[in-house]
């Protein structure tokens, strides 16, 4: 375009423009959705199912998740932020205090606490605990009733009254975290609750769980399937080399760390038998997870008192709370 007044126009227009995109940006929204619960109540399913891929473990055995993770998830506009935290129960040893804290620390950090409830088990002494702690919560809390496929439905009313006459939830969703029954509705309510901002993380990003980590609970996951009550929370697993070679594959060398000889003597096998279903699974699970080719070694140490030593509660991403 030339002639008088051109120059002006195109400014005008730039400046629309930009007005334009930062009206655009003003639309979207992002927030940090604590997960909370008592152990087993199904968070890290619901998680893995709000995200639509796997990135925290999950195994029917209680305390599986350990650490903060975090799950992005899209829903319009709005980045949620999923922080999947350890069941909440009584702490006994340094790990589990660790534990504990790291889940209250995601309420305490969150915008929006979104608490999970095995409708199953109902109100049990540890769900009245949690509820009573979450009045003094100061953000906005939602109550997701969890596994309704499994009862009656006249059982739910009841249910939710109770626990709404403890705690003011700003909403209740029976929803069935397995099935995937219920999770749109309490999607777009999550979209709706956090507050308008910039995006956290790029859009296509899953998880901010590096890899190695990763990996270290891809390989817990298989021990809680695999052994029985004797092992499972007593065993850590830590990466201890990350090799990228020529052929685009990955070598993984990870450690295993248990209590008692005993619980090693558990892991590893009839002539090595269970440690090697252990990485045999691992191995298919991370193959899936990064898309390409993975050796896994592991290597499994009986180091006692382990979930007291503070590097060891350092290294699997724990605060030492003492």
């Amino acid at each position: 375009m030339s002639g008088p007044g051109a120059e002006e126009r195109e400014e005008d227009g730039g400046e629309g423009r930009e007005a334009a995109a930062a009206e655009g940006r003003a639309a979207t929204r992002c927030g940090l959705i604590a997960v909370v619960g008592a152990p087993n109540a199904g968070k890290s399913t619901l998680v893995n199912q709000l995200a639509g891929t796997k990135v925290t473990i999950v195994s029917p055995k209680p305390q599986t998740t350990r650490m903060r993770i975090r799950a992005v998830v899209m829903e319009g506009e709005a980045q949620l932020v999923l922080v999947d935290t350890p069941g909440i129960f009584q702490p006994r040893r340094r790990l589990d205090r660790a534990m504990v804290g790291a889940a209250w620390g995601g309420a305490v950090d969150a915008d929006v606490v979104l608490l999970i409830v095995d409708a199953r088990a109902g109100l049990t002494d540890a769900v009245r605990g949690i509820v009573e702690k979450l009045a003094q919560v100061r953000q906005p809390c939602l109550l997701a009733l969890n596994k309704t496929d499994l009862i009656d439905p006249p059982r739910l009313l009841p249910l939710s009254a109770e626990l709404n006459g403890m705690r003011d939830f700003r909403e209740t969703f029976m929803i069935s975290a397995e099935k995937g029954r219920g999770l749109d509705r309490l999607k777009a309510a999550l979209a709706a609750m956090v507050p308008p901002g910039p995006w956290l993380f790029p859009e296509d990003e899953l998880s901010d769980l590096p890899n190695r980590m990763l990996a270290a609970e891809i390989v817990r996951e298989q021990i809680l399937r695999q052994t029985h009550e004797e092992v499972p929370h007593h065993a850590s697993v830590e990466t201890e080399q990350w090799t990228e070679r020529k052929d685009g594959s990955v070598r993984i060398d990870a450690t295993i760390y248990v209590a008692r000889p005993t619980q090693k003597a558990i892991l590893i096998g009839d002539n090595g038998s269970r440690i090697k279903e252990i990485g045999r699974r691992a191995r298919g699970e991370l193959e899936k997870l990064l898309e390409r080719r993975v050796h896994l070694f592991l290597n499994v140490k009986d180091r006692p008192g382990w979930d007291e030593e503070r590097a060891r509660i350092r290294a699997i991403g724990l605060e030492d709370l003492g």
